[in-house]
């Protein structure tokens, strides 16, 4: 693939491909007050290509319509997605642990105000905001963690790092 363009849309089209079957696989754990989207993991994908950002806001609108979200849902929690992939990408020569930061506290802000104002969620918003947190912190700080581990050692040539948004 000699065209940057094509590279671009084909990894952005497979990260939101592999972001939509682990979203649905895990779907038990992946929708609801208590939740550990394990496809958040794929937010630290922006630190090697800005294909992802794109990606994983398309991966992460078709996994709610797909999965029976409503719309509020499916417009918000797909922000809050794509808040983290572009600071995750603005962060990508600072210090590695901070790239999980940006999706955590996105996802950590926004997605309990949709369950409580758009699923009527009788919890507390601070308690879901703890509950939402925690398991961003699974899948962001450790799975893409992981991740971003193996990438880094094994992944060299997979994306170009070169591209920029």
């Amino acid at each position: 693939m000699k065209n940057k363009g094509t590279l671009f849309l084909v990894q952005a089209a497979a990260i939101a491909a592999i972001y939509v079957v682990l979203t649905l696989v895990f779907a038990p754990i992946s929708y609801g007050e208590v939740q550990v989207r394990i496809s958040e993991a794929l937010t630290i994908l922006p630190v090697f290509t800005p294909a992802a950002i794109p990606g994983l806001f398309v991966g992460c609108m078709l996994s709610n319509i797909l999965g029976g979200s409503i719309p509020v849902d499916v417009i918000f929690g797909s922000i809050a997605t794509l808040i983290g992939a572009v600071f995750t990408y603005k962060l990508r020569n600072a210090n590695k642990f901070l790239a999980p930061l940006p999706p955590i506290v996105a996802n950590t802000i926004i997605v309990p105000f949709v369950l409580r104002y758009g699923y009527s969620a009788n919890l507390p918003i601070p308690f879901m905001m703890l509950t939402v947190g925690v398991g961003e912190v699974i899948s962001c700080g450790i799975l893409g963690m992981i991740i971003y581990g193996a990438l880094s050692k094994y992944g060299k040539g997979l994306f170009r790092s070169k591209q920029t948004v």
